[in-house]
């Protein structure tokens, strides 16, 4: 079972450590940006399961950022906001967050909210197409894929492993977890058909399916889709849980 990993977006560098040092105390993944530009250059590395976002900040406040979020991936957002209007937070709740906490905070309380809000994730994939680099744009809603400018048809197994990978981008997901994602336990599967699965997939997706640039197999583990357009400078300066890519990484 792997943390939960959160992201927190606040302008506020001694809110930003205090916060991050009680959440890791607590088993969580933490990683922060300090406006939402920054955030986003986090999320082009990875996606968090949460994240935790201040609403007064400079150059991109906290609902412009939310809505840029939303756009790209149903992530789940509290809002931690010093704003304690109830319209706003009405609003707010109903347009882009899961949930509204007054600052100064109650960590116990605002502990209580991110585990409530966590335990009822699913798979949170994009809403719409998902660019992985120059050459590889993903469409799981149509299960389709467009791979250097031809349009590649999905079956509906491989959608449902790419749902899988795609809500967990630039994380390793297990074979045994793809295994059940994919298939009914009716249908009697082994891993045989998720290695076989995911040869498939590397012949419609890859450009040179020998060198995979997305989908990455970690051995011994399973598999991680990952972005192409991460840059070793970007990779450097984001942090280690969020990064998609590993020298562990391999082609079968």
């Amino acid at each position: 079972m792997r943390s939960s990993r959160i992201l927190i977006v606040d302008d506020d560098p001694n809110l930003l450590v205090l916060l991050a040092e009680q959440l890791r105390e607590d088993g969580f993944e933490i990683a922060t940006a300090r406006d939402g530009q920054e955030a986003l250059r986090r999320l082009e590395s990875g996606w968090p399961d949460l994240l935790i976002i201040d609403m007064m900040m400079p150059r991109m406040d906290g609902l412009t950022l939310a809505r840029e979020i939303k756009g790209r991936a149903d992530l789940p957002i509290i809002v931690l906001s010093a704003i304690d209007a109830g319209d706003s937070k009405a609003d707010l709740l109903e347009e882009v967050a899961e949930d509204y906490v007054t600052k100064p905070y109650h960590y116990p309380e605002l502990r209580a909210r991110i585990n409530r809000v966590l335990r009822r994730l699913g798979d949170r994939v994009p809403r719409k197409s998902l660019l992985l680099g120059p050459n590889l744009t993903l469409d799981l809603h149509r299960r389709e894929a467009t791979v250097a400018g031809k349009l590649v048809q999905l079956t509906p197994t491989e959608s449902r492993l790419l749902y899988a990978l795609a809500a967990n981008l630039g994380r390793t997901i297990t074979t045994d977890t793809l295994l059940a994602r994919g298939w009914a336990e009716t249908e009697n599967a082994d891993p045989s058909y998720v290695w076989v699965s995911m040869r498939r997939l590397r012949q419609k997706l890859e450009v040179d399916p020998n060198r995979p640039a997305h989908l990455m197999t970690v051995r011994g583990i399973g598999y991680r889709l990952a972005n192409a357009d991460l840059s070793p400078d970007s990779a450097a300066q984001g942090p280690p849980e969020l990064s998609p890519r590993s020298s562990a990484d391999r082609a079968i």
